[in-house]
């Protein structure tokens, strides 16, 4: 930790570097005529319904996983689908032959495999220059016995990994009381509803076999690995990774039991959960992961493709294409609900109008996706009213506290007629309860479950992908707060939040980002949540998180940083810079200070010289996290609402 001469002595240097570094006087003709064309790129990107909707890219794994999907369930794919698939899986291919996690990342062995495997299942020859280069990363980083779990659960499915060497996820996991420390409401929204429909899947173990063309030999290491391959290995003989290797080898010998009493229950019940956990939109949790295992889980069970809930499943997924005349691509997600709430705002803070036509639409919209029915969040807070909001069109079992807590702030921007008032402000408070109710022990939030902490949890098998865990975070904590201190929230609740935040502070001063990339998102929204409570004036803790900031501006006045941070802690605030983290960066600064700032003006000047003539700014970088070192994001709106934040928010304090 760095004592309290040690900070004084970094804010010094960072003062003195950020009064040394040129700080162009910003035009305020500039500004304006920069904020104009954002808030027009903005109002012609308005959905007729009010909404916006940015599109949604992962890695190339996500459109890939489309050909074996419809083969598995459909027994083939459109051809002309089909080849738009290998285009848009191809385009993301790199000229070594690899596929990275995100934008200018290393290679990835997971991305490579399951892109190969769409490949090959498409009928591109293994003797295609682009595939034996694909096949030379593959094999150098280890083959298919290096993958994670839930690319060997997803090769197993085509016979090109032995199912034996999976973990094994009895279905019996349903029927374990809340008191059970395994029980699956212990694990986060995403993962709950992929375990469960897992459970089916690794217990029926379905086939879907691919002609010889299509087989994957190739990419083992060693041709002898695929008979020695097992669940996993530790570095330890007494850890909880060991412990529950040897709980999955007592598992496997009592699947080979010829008697299991509960099984038959526990399938009828895993099989209830998942149909009761579908949405209206066929979804399952509005995301890909459990949408897929969900329904290969009902299909291994019997379900045809003419059942209404399998028929349901694979007509939603048409929703969440994005198809041209030469791609195809499978978002994993879509984010109308976050992408309005931040349109709002940003139009708000950037000078438009309340009752702004534009608006009052948006508003009405929001207003008519509020949730009014409990979802898996009541196993832990079963007396809160419900009254939030989701990511998506259609979610209604895992709504959020993110969204919750923006669109109840986006909601108050806008004055609507007086029965909109009405409406609005009851809305307002339902929100504001439900996301006090939602507070967890620690002071912190978390984005959809309350206490949902049990590290253990961490050292299963498949956690090496998908995030078991909900922990809270520095993020939503910070949103939360810019709601209360709005609202002008005191008592308890704030209290502890505050608490909770300078707890989780890192020595440096940054706070690490879980849902955006990574300490600039993290930083910038704990300070900004800070501010608006009426934290951040005067406290030290507060200026060594600006400090962090201002050492972290790149010399175009910008901020940036590369997913690596999330597994190099070289790379902590640190990468080139992306107006949307500039934005996040800007947004702290703007709000602790309250003024305009060496270091905030630098940064403005590196928007408004980075914005195009459309109105909006070009960025090819994930910014967005989906499961740290695992899956990222890059949400298509981020570049042209948060930097509207940002601008309006400065206008607003250079004025004074």
């Amino acid at each position: 930790m760095e004592t309290k001469g040690a900070v004084g002595g970094t804010l010094a240097a960072s003062n003195e570097l950020a009064l040394s570094r040129p700080a162009p006087d910003v035009c305020a003709e500039q500004l304006e005529r920069c904020v104009e064309r954002a808030q027009q790129y903005l109002l012609r990107r308005q959905h007729p319904d009010g909404y916006w909707a940015g599109e949604l890219y992962a890695d190339a794994s996500v459109p890939a996983g489309y050909v074996p999907l419809m083969h598995l369930m459909t027994g083939a794919v459109d051809p002309a689908r089909e080849r738009k698939v290998v285009e848009a899986v191809f385009g993301q291919q790199r000229s070594d032959g690899s596929w990275a996690l995100y934008h200018g990342g290393p290679a990835d062995l997971n991305v490579g495999l399951q892109a190969y495997l769409a490949l090959k299942m498409a009928g591109i020859a293994g003797a295609d220059p682009r595939m034996k280069r694909a096949r030379e990363v593959i094999v150098g980083l280890g083959g298919i016995a290096r993958a994670n779990v839930i690319t060997k659960i997803w090769l197993a499915l085509f016979d090109q990994y032995p199912w034996a060497a999976t973990p094994t996820v009895p279905p019996e996991l349903v029927l374990l009381p809340e008191s059970f420390a395994l029980n699956i409401y212990e694990f986060s929204s995403w993962s709950r509803a992929t375990i469960v429909a897992l459970s089916v899947v690794l217990t029926q173990r379905p086939l879907c076999h691919l002609p010889a063309s299509a087989h994957l030999r190739e990419l083992w290491a060693d041709p002898g690995e695929r008979a020695r391959c097992r669940v996993g290995e530790s570095d330890e003989l007494v850890s909880w990774k060991s412990f529950f290797l040897g709980a999955d080898a007592l598992l496997k010998a009592w699947e080979r039991l010829p008697l299991k009493p509960m099984r038959k229950l526990a399938l009828q019940r895993t099989e209830r959960w998942i149909l009761e956990h579908q949405e209206a939109d066929g979804s399952w949790g509005g995301i890909m992961l459990p949408w897929l295992y969900s329904l290969v889980a009902l299909k291994s069970l019997g379900y045809s493709n003419s059942h209404h809930a399998v028929a349901r499943g694979l007509k939603g997924i048409e929703g969440f294409l994005l198809e041209d005349e030469r791609r195809l691509h499978l978002q994993p997600a879509t984010s109308p609900v976050w992408d309005t709430a931040w349109s709002v705002l940003a139009l708000s803070e950037s000078g438009l109008p309340a009752d702004h036509p534009a608006l009052c639409k948006a508003a009405r919209w929001l207003l008519d996706q509020e949730i009014r029915v409990g979802g898996d969040w009541r196993v832990k807070n079963r007396h809160a009213e419900p009254g939030c909001w989701s990511f998506e069109h259609e979610n209604d079992l895992y709504p959020d506290l993110d969204d919750t807590a923006v669109v109840a702030r986006a909601l108050r921007r806008v004055r609507l007629d007086a029965a909109g008032e009405e409406a609005k402000g009851r809305a307002v408070r339902r929100a504001t309860s439900w996301v006090l109710s939602m507070q967890c022990r620690d002071g912190g939030w978390a984005a959809f479950d309350k206490d949902n902490n049990r590290e253990l949890l961490t050292h299963l098998p498949f956690a090496d992908f998908m995030t078991p865990l909900d922990p809270t975070c520095a993020d939503v904590t910070g949103h939360v707060l810019e709601l209360l201190g709005e609202l002008g929230h005191t008592g308890p609740a704030l209290h502890d939040a505050l608490a909770y935040l300078r707890r989780t502070q890192e020595p440096d001063g940054a706070w690490y980002g879980r849902w955006g990339v990574n300490y600039l998102y993290g930083t910038g929204l704990a300070v900004v949540g800070l501010a608006a409570a009426d934290a951040a004036r005067g406290q030290t803790y507060v200026q060594r998180a600006l400090a962090w900031l201002e050492r972290h501006q790149n010399d175009d006045g910008g901020w940036g940083e590369s997913c690596r941070s999330y597994a190099d802690p070289h790379a902590r605030g640190r990468g080139e810079s992306t107006a949307s983290q500039t934005a996040w960066a800007l947004n702290g600064l703007i709000a602790a200070h309250g003024r305009a700032t060496p270091a905030a003006q630098a940064g403005v000047g590196y928007l408004l010289g980075t914005q195009s003539p459309e109105g909006d700014w070009k960025e090819q970088a994930h910014t967005g996290t989906g499961f740290p070192r695992a899956f990222y994001l890059r949400y298509d709106m981020y570049r042209v609402y948060f930097p509207l934040v940002a601008l309006g928010r400065f206008r607003r304090v250079a004025k004074r």
